[in-house]
């Protein structure tokens, strides 16, 4: 009987828990990520295996040296697109994938260390980029972000939906859920998100329509029925 063939060497071999960046620094926060994304080979011997991100420009670089050069340097303080929201200190800003392709490309790669089923890093151009962030004195920081296709034969109003990981349980996925079915109203058609949904995708769809129907039946008539929920539909 011939012997077994080697087995060639996985992700789970070659790096310690399959992942070639086991965290990256992001602003003031170490996040731990959950999935290995494309990043160029040059950065699967990075230190400690963490990359460094500008929070700004989302430029990632390998240590944090490049990184305080990077900071000294960058003017950057919100994303490259127009602000289209503003409700204090939260902003949304859409971004073109066309007209800033290293950024979108740059969100695409930061989005996939946190989703399992993203697939799209580099063709950004037929999409736009409907950006989160918080406002404090140092500049416009990054919370989430979705996109969608610029023309969608399915009327879908979200691709690809992320928060990062430090900003989940605080209502940030809610807001931009509700912010994609605004945008469906203001365009006049019925929108939904791209299917299949990821895991935390679904949770997060689940959760919202949940809270958007209690908040229906908090001041519905006496029996409300299936054709009165329109109602709810037609505000989202």
């Amino acid at each position: 009987m011939s012997p077994a063939p080697a087995a060639t060497p996985g992700p789970q071999a070659m790096y310690p828990n399959g992942l070639r960046i086991r965290k990256i620094r992001f602003g003031e926060y170490d996040i731990d990520t959950w999935y290995d994304a494309p990043f160029p080979e040059e950065y699967a011997a990075i230190p400690d295996g963490r990359l460094w991100m500008c929070e700004f420009c989302l430029k990632y670089m390998k240590s944090r040296f490049s990184a305080s050069r990077h900071q000294l340097k960058c003017k950057v303080r919100c994303p490259p697109g127009d602000e289209i929201y503003r409700d204090g200190r939260i902003s949304i800003y859409e971004v073109d994938g066309r007209k800033n392709k290293i950024y979108c490309q740059n969100l695409c790669l930061l989005s996939k260390m946190f989703l399992d089923h993203k697939s799209l890093f580099y063709d950004v151009e037929p999409f736009l980029f409907y950006v989160m962030t918080e406002m404090d004195d140092a500049g416009a920081h990054f919370v989430g972000y979705f996109s969608k296709e610029k023309l969608s034969p399915k009327n879908y109003n979200v691709s690809c939906i992320m928060t990062l990981p430090v900003r989940q349980r605080q209502g940030w996925g809610n807001l931009l859920i509700d912010f994609s079915y605004l945008l469906s109203k203001k365009e006049q058609r019925a929108g939904s998100p791209e299917k299949p949904l990821s895991a935390l995708g679904a949770l997060g769809y689940k959760n919202y329509w949940t809270l958007s129907i209690m908040r229906y039946l908090r001041t519905a008539p006496p029996n409300p029925s299936l054709e009165g929920t329109r109602s709810l539909c037609d505000t989202k």
